[in-house]
């Protein structure tokens, strides 16, 4: 059957920034928001953008991702004409048993694309915090006649080095990209959104690996080729909330920025829902000693102490006259009595034993890893 649009979303990445919040999950997996993960979003994107077969490409410690997607029911991609397939490396003829890069992943999924006969293949990170509609990005594609189109915004100029930066013509043609440069000519940066159309890409990525010329990665390799043959390749420019969590920083920023009930990405939108797999636990329960304000707080949370300006995930448990000011405490983190956490990350199914003390200072964010024990007995041997 024919398929206009198949979305890959590459989701294999270590996330090696995010330090101990990764060592055993892979970024596009850590929750955020209390509620959901961060390839929610991305995943939910392609459901309200009508892209019903959806690529996931997964490679770094896949475990929970996998679990958590599924076969994409939780977002409505379970349908006759559709699905969400979980795609991890393998041993192939040649021998490769692991990406090289993103656009080498894309190549090792050929077939995969091939038996849906796209016209159109969506590149997505599953890694970032945005709304967006791909239809629009699509039709932009159409009118322009691209062969490619990457989705771009300004970023402040002390950050566009970790980006891929480019100039645009008047009709918003790229002229001229520089992937991750130490010195960027341009603010305007790819925010790892791409459309091509498959057929010419499938051509760029096989002919290269006949010939053994280096085409692993999108940003390195396929967009620089596209314009010294002077492909049609255009910026599409995106307005609105867009966030790459790649860093600890960033990643407790955009939690605390999701707080605001005024919210540029507006989570509230019954038109452009951000779906999650339901984990279908008790209720959240505040004992009579609990304080809640400007907080989020998740189905299975049990309160006894005092929360300010936090995001609790479900299954939380704080106890008596602990404090948790301006942090994000992930799903089944347990808080003993008497704890203070202040501008902190704590860790999926982390123990924090009664009396600890983690606070963020100069400037820093204190992080607690996946499953890791603060305080009690342990650290005191």
């Amino acid at each position: 059957m024919k398929t206009e649009t198949v979305a890959m979303i590459l989701a294999g990445g270590q996330g090696s920034r995010l330090g101990k919040l990764t060592k055993q999950i892979a970024k596009p997996a850590v929750p955020f928001g209390g509620n959901y993960r961060i390839i929610d979003f991305a995943l939910s994107n392609c459901a309200n953008s009508g892209i019903n077969n959806v690529g996931v490409v997964t490679q770094y410690q896949p475990l929970v991702l996998n679990r958590h997607v599924g076969n994409g029911a939780s977002w409505g991609l379970n349908r006759h004409n559709g699905d969400a397939t979980i795609l991890q490396p393998y041993s192939s003829v040649d021998g490769e048993k692991f990406f090289r890069g993103t656009s080498h992943a894309v190549y090792q999924n050929i077939n995969y694309i091939d038996q849906k006969n796209p016209d159109y293949v969506v590149i997505l990170s599953g890694d970032h915090i945005y709304k967006m509609d791909y239809e629009k990005m699509l039709d932009f594609h159409k009118e322009k006649a691209a062969s490619l189109t990457v989705g771009v915004m300004p970023v402040e100029w002390e950050e566009a080095s970790r980006f891929g930066v480019m100039n645009t013509d008047r009709t918003d043609r790229i002229t001229e990209f520089q992937e991750k440069p130490d010195e960027p000519k341009s603010n305007l940066a790819s925010m790892g959104i791409y459309i091509f159309n498959w057929p010419r890409l499938k051509q760029y990525l096989v002919d290269n690996q006949s010939k053994n010329r280096q085409m692993d990665d999108f940003g390195h390799h396929v967009i620089p080729a596209y314009l010294r043959n002077s492909e049609a390749v255009y910026a599409y420019k995106f307005k609105g909330y867009w966030k790459d969590v790649g860093t600890v920083e960033s990643l407790w920023k955009a939690n605390m920025e999701f707080l605001d009930p005024d919210h540029e990405l507006n989570i509230r939108d019954a038109d452009w829902k951000v779906y999650s797999q339901n984990p279908n636990t008790t209720p959240q329960f505040l004992t009579d000693t609990a304080k809640v304000k400007d907080s989020m707080i998740t189905d299975g949370c049990y309160i006894s102490g005092e929360v300010n300006h936090s995001v609790l995930s479900h299954n939380v448990k704080i106890g008596k006259n602990s404090v948790i000011k301006d942090s994000v405490i992930m799903s089944g983190a347990v808080i003993g009595e008497n704890v203070i956490i202040e501008k902190a990350i704590i860790g999926e199914n982390a123990n924090i034993y009664d009396g600890a003390r983690i606070v963020g200072e100069n400037g820093e964010i204190s992080v607690v890893g996946y499953e890791e024990e603060v305080g009690g007995y342990k650290d005191a041997e």
